[in-house]
């Protein structure tokens, strides 16, 4: 390859060239003089080649050969193909916990336990030397980090993690409710969420996530204490509005105290799934983002781990479209 101007700036470089490009099911494309943009000037025959079939969006290639490789000095023209990756105006919020050996979720349940099913060490016995593979295992019950319920998981005849629609996990445009509060004790007032918090928002066919900022405290003791929850009536006027799932970044969605567990019983009867130990909605605007959580198609369970996240189109850090 060769360059007119070794000092440009990547910004106003393209690559010039010939090219024959034959095809699986027959025939063969010629061009000549070529130019695509480029984001660098040390480009080899074989990234030019796929970045030509990328612009060209071509398909059955079987061949392509470059030739009379060059560099120019010109401004981009808005080529596809040229840098990739994701627009810098998207982003990928992570809103859940991760999972380690021992972790405690709920006090009182097990830690998962990790180990392996077949060491590094131990595959070298089964593939060529040079190469290893290490498969894990987790030992766990289903409510570790942050997890969904279903309506399996309240109600014998209800949906479970295999039958639950994709509809009601992901893809979802999200809300966030932001009800932040210092509650230390178990028998503070203001850690009950109440109808009245959730009234000024439009809910219906959304993720609704609830923002206590609980999550402060995960991997503590006072995490397994005085958490924020949803009252009765809070969980009956969502139940009317149909959202499509309830989320929180809190210990339970109910007062671990009460055991009818009035939300959970009204929102998955209502078939409204619900996410627990959510963590970092801070990060996340008011609204205009979409909200993923969804665990594999297991028969027979009703609650299981997930990897929670939103993706947000045209914000910035600020929340500012």
């Amino acid at each position: 390859m060769t360059r007119t101007d070794p000092t440009a700036p990547a910004t106003d470089l393209r690559v010039q060239f010939d090219a024959e490009v034959t095809f699986r099911n027959g025939g063969s494309l010629r061009v000549q003089g070529f130019r695509l943009d480029t984001d660098r000037a040390d480009l080899d025959q074989d990234e030019v080649a796929l970045r030509l079939v990328r612009h060209l969006g071509l398909l059955m290639v079987d061949t392509v050969t470059v030739d009379k490789l060059t560099v120019v000095h010109e401004q981009h023209k808005g080529s596809r193909g040229a840098g990739g990756g994701i627009p810098a105006a998207r982003r990928l919020v992570e809103l859940s916990h991760p999972i380690h050996h021992g972790m405690v979720t709920y006090p009182g349940l097990p830690g998962p336990e990790l180990s392996d099913h077949l060491s590094r060490e131990a595959s070298h016995d089964h593939y060529a030397e040079g190469t290893e593979f290490q498969i894990g295992r987790i030992s766990m019950v289903a409510n570790t980090g942050t997890y969904l319920d279903t309506p399996f998981h309240r109600f014998g005849d209800g949906a479970d993690l295999s039958g639950i629609g994709l509809e009601k996990l992901a893809d979802l445009d999200g809300i966030v409710v932001r009800v932040g509060h210092d509650a230390v004790a178990a028998d503070d007032p203001g850690r009950a969420i109440d109808v009245l918090a959730l009234a000024p928002h439009e809910v219906t066919g959304r993720a609704v996530l609830i923002h206590t900022g609980w999550d402060r405290h995960w991997g503590t003791d006072q995490y397994g204490s005085g958490h924020p929850f949803l009252t009765r009536r809070a969980a009956e006027w969502l139940a009317a509005q149909r959202p499509a799932l309830v989320g929180i970044d809190s210990l339970n969605v109910d007062d671990t105290e009460d055991g009818t567990r009035p939300a959970h019983t009204t929102l998955l009867a209502a078939g409204i799934p619900v996410v627990e130990h959510l963590r970092g909605l801070e990060q996340l605007p008011s609204d205009g983002f979409r909200f993923h959580a969804a665990p594999p198609r297991v028969v027979g369970m009703g609650t299981f781990p997930v990897r929670a996240f939103a993706v947000l189109d045209g914000i910035d850090s600020d929340g500012v479209r």
